[in-house]
Parts: C-alpha cells; structure tokens; sequence
C-alpha cells in the first residue's frame, strides 16, 4: 500500500506539471495508471475529476499571481462546459469503454491536424484578412466541447481548448494554455458532481494524487512562460501524437475484452 501511495503522488506530481506546462488537466495520464491498480475505467475517469480539480486550482492561482490569467476569457470558455460536461458523465456511464477510448484517439490524432492547420494559417498573406467564425460562437464550441471531455473521459478538456482557441479565437499558445487551465477548473466541478452523484469517485485516492499535483503545478505553470512558443508547441504536438497511440491500444485491449 505504500509503494502505491508513492506511486500515486509520483503520478500526480507528474500530472501537476503536464497541468501547469501544457494546459491540460493531467487525466491524460492519471486514468490509464488507476486502470493499471486495479481501479474500474468509470471510477478512473470519474476519480481523475477530483484530482485535476486540485491541481488545476493550484495552477490557476500560481497564474493568477503571476498575472497571466485573464478571467473573462476563463468564465466565457467556462460558462457552456459547465452544462456540457453533464452530457459527458452521461455517456460515460452509457457506452463501453473500447467506444470511448477509440474517440478519444481521433480526437486526439484530429489536434494534432488543428495545430498544423493554424500554423499553415499564421503563414498565409491572406490569414489576417479573413473573416473568421465569431468570437462568441467560437467560445462557445471550443467550451462545450471541453465540458464533454471532462465528464466522459476524465481529463480537463484542455487537450481540445488549446488547439481550439489557437484556430478558432486566433490566441497565443501560451494565452492559450492559460486560459485552459483556469477553465478546467470551471469543467472538473461540474464532472465532478456528477460523477460524486453516480457514486463513482474514489475519494482518498483522488486526494492522494490531488497532493502531487499540488507540487506539480507550481513547477509547470514556473517553466511556462520560460519556454519558447515553438518548442512548446513542439511539446504538445509530441504529446498527443504519443498518447493517442497509446489510447488506441487500450481501445483494442477493451475491445478484445469486451468480445470475451
């Protein structure tokens, strides 16, 4: 027990600073460890809600501090995800997990184009005099999606905001990420009270990796604004490139299960 006490603040320190850097909740890489123990992929994902909850918290106030947040952007993202990430619980608690994990893996595979994309943009003459789809509209869908994310697969949505608000809202990929951490917060909430309803949080192990994640998110959100846009983006596209193999492997692994 207490190899996997210091094995669950390990993964939270590392989700911490994944959270700070990257702008994502960490769920990414705490789900696929609580499946690893021996923990339900519901309970996982709806566990993973409390910890970035935590994290994402302690992130958002070191920006804060530090002056790199801005909070209307975080409320207007914030505001749909709230109701969204409901319909995500819902659909985690409805569809078999092989489904779940198999679009989790075109999403993120489907990022790393967006990324691409808004690149080939930034480089084109004409990008600055096309419009584009409005602001508000574009909020509106980069923070639904990010709610849904949060209920149905145990991560903070961030790993779809970010891409989102580079192409759709034309921000900076470090006011990108700052502004998505803060909304995790918005979408672990809601997530999480609708999962804690269900009954399907692990408290003390959430708690647990919640305490890692504190240290981690200090260190993430120190080295942000350090790092040079291109390498960071450089970062997150390696990122998601090796994580979405990794999904659709376990996307095969359930799906061979469940045929059993």
């Amino acid at each position: 027990m207490t190899t996997n006490i210091w094995l669950l603040i390990s993964s939270g320190f590392i989700s911490g600073i994944l959270a700070g850097l990257l702008g994502i909740g960490g769920g990414t890489v705490i789900v696929p460890l609580l499946v690893a123990l021996g923990v339900s992929p519901l309970q996982s994902v709806a566990t993973s809600s409390l910890t970035i909850l935590i994290t994402s918290i302690s992130g958002t106030i070191q920006n804060w501090r530090l002056g790199y947040l801005d909070i209307k952007r975080v409320i207007s993202l914030g505001l749909p995800a709230i109701i969204t990430a409901q319909l995500g619980v819902l659909l985690a608690n409805l569809l078999p997990s092989y489904f779940v994990l198999l679009g989790f893996g075109i999403l993120l595979i489907t990022n790393i184009y967006l990324l691409n994309l808004r690149r080939q943009l930034i480089s084109s003459e004409s990008y600055g005099n096309k419009k584009t789809i409005s602001p508000s509209i574009a909020r509106l869908i980069t923070g639904s999606i990010g709610g849904i994310l949060a209920g149905l697969f145990g991560v903070g949505g961030g790993v779809v905001m970010v891409p989102l608000q580079l192409l759709l809202l034309g921000e900076n990929i470090k006011l990108a990420i700052q502004t998505s951490l803060g909304v995790v917060v918005i979408t672990a909430i809601s997530a999480l009270l609708g999962h804690a309803l269900s009954g399907n949080v692990v408290v003390n192990v959430g708690l647990i990796l919640g305490v890692g994640g504190l240290l981690g998110t200090q260190v993430g959100t120190r080295l942000l604004p350090k790092i040079p846009d291109d390498q960071i983006v450089l970062i997150f596209r390696g990122f998601l490139m090796v994580l979405s193999v990794y999904i659709f492997f376990q996307a095969w692994q359930s799906y061979q299960n469940y045929k059993i």
